[in-house]
């Protein structure tokens, strides 16, 4: 594993049975994260974005199953383990933060109970204590009041509110990774905002590591220290965000950077066609049916993804000027 490594995802496959074959919604895919880190996976819906994350969890929805790769979590592979000594690992260790809180949360059960519930199961808590202790960890998720809240109902909440009990549910018993599902998509602006500065902050000060999955390149130049691209099953491109953002080598990372509102910009330039069917995938790089620059070998020959100096490209011709 490379130096100061949480997570290491090497060539990670998950594969679906479709009518006459299978389709693979996460195509070897590999990455790191490192201790103290936020690692962006951008791209837009479809891209395989959300299954990289339940498939690092084990929580592939049936009848999908992961076909290859290695899930290195601190250095054991999590693809070795016991599904008995994987779920000791959920909510303990790892952590997730799913994107739409209102079915994320149990409706028939107050919050206090479900994020207690996670005490007492991984920390062995009395009720009485584990109940002091989500009080004192809504607080710090930005909830006034917190020990009357925690008799509250998911319903008596706005979707902000929710989702600081997701994110508190998710730091209650100190993880070392978050992995968050577009965590503000079913909010407003101001409260995305709100519950992204929350996230840093939490993640920052206990030294945590993030892993963020969002289509929103905004959200990426606001946290992410790096970043990686995907498209239809696949990584595209990797960078820190700083190099990302001033130089993008992928014909889709600049795309996407061409939809960002810019101030003075009166239009905003759309990239042509959607991401293909993962079922029908085109021949060649998966892109080129959308690529304004493919050429002939983009046909008829899929690139690899190539690193040099920590940044990689699934391009023949990358850069801007290709």
């Amino acid at each position: 594993m490379p130096i100061n490594s949480l997570l290491e995802v090497i060539n990670l496959t998950t594969t679906f049975p479709v009518d006459g074959g299978s389709l693979k919604a996460v195509d070897r895919v590999s990455f790191s994260l490192r201790e103290g880190e936020i690692l962006c996976l951008v791209g837009e819906s479809g891209c395989g974005k959300s299954m990289t994350a339940l498939s690092i969890l084990r929580l592939v929805p049936e009848p999908g199953t992961i076909t290859g790769g290695e899930l290195l979590f601190r250095g054991q592979d999590l693809m070795r383990l016991g599904n008995e000594e994987m779920r000791s690992i959920r909510g303990d260790r790892i952590s997730m933060i799913f994107q739409e809180p209102m079915s994320a949360l149990n409706p028939v059960f107050t919050v206090g109970e479900q994020v207690s519930e996670v005490l007492r199961y991984h920390r062995g808590m009395e009720p009485g204590a584990a109940m002091a202790a989500t009080a004192r960890l809504l607080k710090s998720a930005g909830i006034s009041d917190s020990d009357r809240r925690v008799h509250d109902y998911p319903h008596q909440m706005s979707g902000g509110m929710q989702q600081r009990i997701l994110i508190a549910m998710a730091m209650a018993c100190e993880p070392d990774l978050i992995i968050a599902d577009e965590p503000t998509t079913a909010l407003d602006v101001t409260v995305q905002a709100q519950i992204l500065r929350l996230m840093e902050t939490l993640i920052r000060e206990r030294g945590k590591s993030l892993l963020l999955i969002t289509h929103d390149l905004g959200v990426v130049a606001e946290v992410a220290d790096r970043v990686c691209v995907m498209y239809a099953g696949v990584i595209v491109e990797t960078a820190c965000v700083g190099e990302l953002f001033a130089d993008p080598l992928h014909p889709y990372t600049m795309g996407l950077m061409g939809s960002l509102p810019t101030p003075g910009r009166r239009e905003y330039r759309s990239i042509p066609g959607a991401v293909p069917d993962l079922a029908a995938l085109p021949g060649g790089c998966r892109f080129h049916p959308r690529c304004t620059r493919a050429q002939r070998q983009c046909v008829e020959e899929e690139p690899d993804l190539v690193m040099r100096k920590g940044r990689g490209v699934r391009c023949h011709f990358p850069g801007k000027n290709g």
